[in-house]
């Protein structure tokens, strides 16, 4: 009996330690996809910003996402400026859309975006971009957002992608 544990016992070690490492990378891959932040916007309210910094999480946005509450946003950060569009394929609720240059500043909004039940409407700015703000519809408005207003908010362009 006594053999049986001694093979058994360095058996449970590595699958013990194979565990641990795979939970850690599991939790620091969810830790990525949900970067939390806060952004500064309009009268100065703070949003509980979400980060998408890869194409897939910008292409995602809040697509399948039933509640959107005021203090949620949404920051799709892209690598350059462009005329970036925003679908609302897949949207389940409609948002208002913040267009940012470079500077954080406000270029372009569109208010209460409806969604579609799937279907496709692009929204698209009149100027260049660097970062695109999705949040609940009526926040523009509530929270007076304007064109020329500033945004606050810290953002890790490394991870841009």
């Amino acid at each position: 009996m006594l053999s049986k544990l001694k093979t058994v016992s360095p058996v449970i070690l590595v699958a013990g330690i194979v565990l641990i490492i795979v939970v850690s990378a599991i939790f620091l891959i969810i830790k990525q996809f949900q970067s939390s932040n806060i952004l500064y916007l309009g009268d100065g309210t703070a949003f509980d910003v979400k980060i998408a910094y890869t194409e897939e999480e910008r292409v995602k946005g809040y697509g399948r996402v039933e509640v959107i509450t005021e203090k949620d946003a949404l920051l799709l950060a892209f690598p350059s400026d462009d005329y970036w569009k925003i679908t609302m394929k897949d949207m389940e609720l409609p948002i208002d859309i913040v267009w940012l240059d470079k500077d954080k500043k406000v270029v372009y909004i569109v208010k209460q975006a409806p969604f579609e039940g799937g279907a496709g409407t692009i929204y698209t700015p009149k100027v260049k971009a660097r970062y695109v703000v999705e949040m609940k519809a009526g926040s523009v408005d509530r929270k007076k957002i304007t064109i020329g207003r500033s945004a606050v908010f810290d953002i890790n362009k490394d991870d841009i992608k």
